[in-house]
């Protein structure tokens, strides 16, 4: 894989740089945002390794306009020194597919890259670019959501998430599943990251509606239903 470390404390970034190589990985280093950010969308990469506190531009800005503003698919890996639910929230709101606490072992990063980066062939077929369910539209070429023809605006994770469920309609889906396909990731988060990406999209794409889409079925998981 080629890999873009994006880590501003060196003795860490050459810690990560020599086992990803010993791996038979290639990696790229930067050790500022602004770098980091540049080599991002210029550059295709693998996998992107991105540590929030940095000189210049921290890592949520330079994972935010990655993902948001220049498009780009490549997942990235978050590492941070803050853990809390609000930070594991914040970070993949900007589209970070994944969360790793700082101090990590080497193994546990090296799992969750190769988890991001493998793809996921069992997943259901998509057979048309728009997905429906009562009144809510998705396009998944344009990435435009819409319910009784208003446009909702999603971020790139909470449009992820409503497309496996709408991908899975009629099916009930577990937090594990979720974690695994939207995610990416075999591990559990440790938080409640699950349930609060639910309620936003609930907030979204049901306020003002009187019939609810996304329904919780107790101990299993959630399901859309025509």
């Amino acid at each position: 894989m080629k890999i873009l470390l994006i880590e501003d404390e060196e003795r860490v970034s050459s810690f990560i740089k020599r086992g990803l190589e010993e791996q038979g990985n290639t990696v790229v280093q930067a050790y500022d945002g602004v770098v980091g950010l540049k080599l991002g969308y210029q550059e295709d990469f693998d996998a992107i390794i991105l540590d929030v506190v940095m000189p210049g531009m921290n890592g949520m800005e330079v994972c935010d306009r990655l993902k948001n503003i220049h498009g780009v698919s490549t997942p990235i890996l978050m590492l941070t020194a803050l853990g809390s639910t609000d930070d594991i929230v914040t970070g993949l709101e900007t589209g970070a597919d994944d969360y790793l606490p700082k101090p990590f072992k080497f193994k546990e990063l090296l799992a969750r890259l190769t988890a991001l980066t493998r793809r996921n062939t069992s997943g259901p077929k998509k057979t048309s670019h728009i997905l429906r369910v009562q009144e809510l539209e998705v396009n998944l070429k344009s990435k435009e959501v819409k319910r009784g023809g208003v446009e909702i605006i999603l971020t790139a994770k909470e449009f992820r998430l409503l497309e496996y469920l709408l991908l899975n309609k009629n099916r009930v889906v577990s937090r594990t599943d979720i974690l695994e396909n939207v995610w990416e990731v075999e591990f559990d988060l440790g938080t409640n990251v699950i349930d609060v990406y639910i309620n936003y999209l609930r907030k979204k794409i049901e306020h003002g509606f009187s019939s609810k889409i996304i329904k919780t079925v107790i101990g299993m998981g959630y399901i859309i239903k025509d």
